[in-house]
């Protein structure tokens, strides 16, 4: 892990290292055999699966950001620069968690979570690239898997407590998928457990640097984070700099190892994205919790707006609109948003989404539709823009488009936006269609990996119908969902006992 213990293991995993069905922590007494079904290490399928399970009650946890234009484009850094991994990768997807620490984390599977406060800390696109890029080179050289069968006693007491969790988690769920149980911020008795070795280190800090070459940012952002945390942890006598100046004694070594490498590469001049700018714009915004901490944050975007030049001081405005958005404030939203558009003429999808966002808060369904439709014929990729577009045409009371519209994009989509189901399934519920809106919830649930909770809005949807041939689809549906679920299970099982009795 760059930035803290590589918090491999949420804690949405942790509802409890010891309780009913865990045995108590033995002494240690060299690996455990977990049979020849599991090797030495996970299978990469394996790996996935479990990082789905993690992700099916991480998604509940309250620091899990739910928001599909920062994901998005979290998601697409880390795409394009594992598209030069040196070993193969799964589907890298990443999310925003609500964490003030500098940290960000590898789950199995290919899941990166990434704390605002990292976000923040970051002075250029080419520094979170390169936090990224180390956490990619974690899962393009399978360090997760090694790490969790490989690390002895505690490694496997670990990956029980996970498995543990995670079925108890299970057990809970029914349709209601508000009933699990999450915590990312409660794994850190597991992941010290798991922290990775210091060759595992430098050797996702070698993968991570390369990608970064390759996918045309700036090698030396990796380095300069790296510096500034050094440098801040040394002014406050070593408890500065978060948990990744205090969890990483070796990254003077480290440092130098980047520095030589750098060196040697060819200068490259990268131009950071307006994106970036108005996304850690809105991270601010979004980090902020009480009423002193929102002041805070109005001052620091306030003092930008003065220092700052072009798409800075735009992306400052931008973050002083959505903060007097948050604050009911329509009247000071829409200046600052005017402002904000005034001095970045270009346009960006996240100035435009906010427009709509202000539109719709003033009952404005006209001028939101309107500005809506432009946004998504500029820009067609932009998924939060799409829910936007849809939430406008409900809001017109165009049902039939907007449901019309949410299926095509969920057919796009859906994989990397399940929220696109969730919101054509509330749709056809409010206009009758009972069956097709329970189909689209359970493909939701089954996208985010809550195979429960799928299941039993089949089950549903399939009591509901009174088609035939509607009913026999629902069946195979079914079926072959319960068998993920079931097979869920084994892994997970097969995991919660590898702790030896004694």
């Amino acid at each position: 892990m760059l930035l803290n213990a590589k918090r491999i293991v949420t804690g949405t995993l942790c509802l409890a290292l010891t309780g009913p069905g865990l045995p108590a922590m033995a002494q240690p007494i060299g690996l455990p055999s977990m049979g020849a079904a599991s090797s030495d290490e996970l299978t990469p399928d394996a790996e996935r699966q479990l990082g789905e399970a993690i992700m099916s009650q991480g998604r509940l946890d309250p620091t899990y950001i739910d928001d599909a234009e920062l994901n998005q484009y979290l998601t697409r850094v880390g795409r394009k620069l594992a598209a030069y991994a040196p070993n193969p990768v799964p589907p890298i997807e990443m999310f925003g968690v609500l964490d003030p620490e500098i940290n960000a984390f590898t789950l199995p599977g290919g899941f990166i979570g990434v704390n605002t406060g990292l976000i923040l800390a970051c002075e250029s696109e080419s520094e979170l690239a390169g936090v990224l890029g180390h956490e990619i080179g974690h899962v393009a050289q399978r360090h997760i898997a090694r790490g969790m069968t490989q690390s002895g006693q505690n490694g496997m007491i670990a990956l029980a407590s996970v498995a543990a969790a995670l079925i108890a988690g299970l057990a809970a769920r029914s349709g209601d998928l508000a009933m699990g149980i999450a915590t990312f911020g409660q794994a850190a008795a597991i992941s010290r457990q798991l922290e990775f070795s210091r060759d595992a280190e430098r050797e996702a800090d070698r993968a991570g640097l390369r990608m970064l070459y390759k996918a045309g940012y700036d090698p030396k952002g990796m380095a300069s984070l790296f510096g500034r945390l050094m440098m801040d942890s040394r002014l406050n006598d070593g408890t500065g700099g978060g948990p990744w100046a205090r969890t990483h004694p070796q990254s003077i070594e480290r440092m130098t190892d980047m520095q030589n490498r750098i060196r040697d590469l060819p200068t490259v001049h990268y131009t950071n994205t307006a994106d970036f700018w108005f996304l850690r714009a809105k991270v601010r915004v979004l980090q902020g919790g009480d009423s002193q901490a929102l002041r805070d944050i109005r001052e620091t975007l306030r003092s930008e707006v003065v220092s700052d030049a072009g798409v800075r001081r735009a992306a400052a405005l931008y973050g002083l609109s959505r903060y007097w958005l948050r604050r009911d404030d329509l009247t000071q939203a829409a200046a600052y948003w005017n402002q904000a558009k005034a001095a970045w003429p270009d346009g960006a999808p996240e100035l435009a989404r906010l427009g709509i966002d202000i539109a719709l808060a003033r009952k404005d369904v006209p001028d939101a539709l309107a500005q809506a439709q432009a946004a998504v014929k500029r820009w067609p990729g932009r998924q939060a823009l799409a829910m936007s577009y849809a939430t406008a045409l409900q809001s017109a009371g165009r049902t039939t488009a907007a449901q019309a519209y949410l299926r095509a994009k969920a057919k796009e989509w859906g994989k990397d936006q399940p929220d696109l189901y969730q919101m054509l399934a509330r749709s056809e519920d409010r206009s009758g269609s009972k069956v097709a809106a329970r189909r689209d919830m359970a493909q939701y649930y089954l996208l985010t990996g809550a195979y429960a909770a799928a299941a039993y809005q089949l089950q549903q949807a399939r009591s509901l119908s009174t088609d035939f041939y509607e009913q026999s689809e629902l069946d195979a549906q079914l079926n072959d969902v319960r068998q993920r679920l079931q097979d869920e299970r084994d892994l997970l099982r097969r995991f919660k006992g590898v702790i030896p009795k004694g």
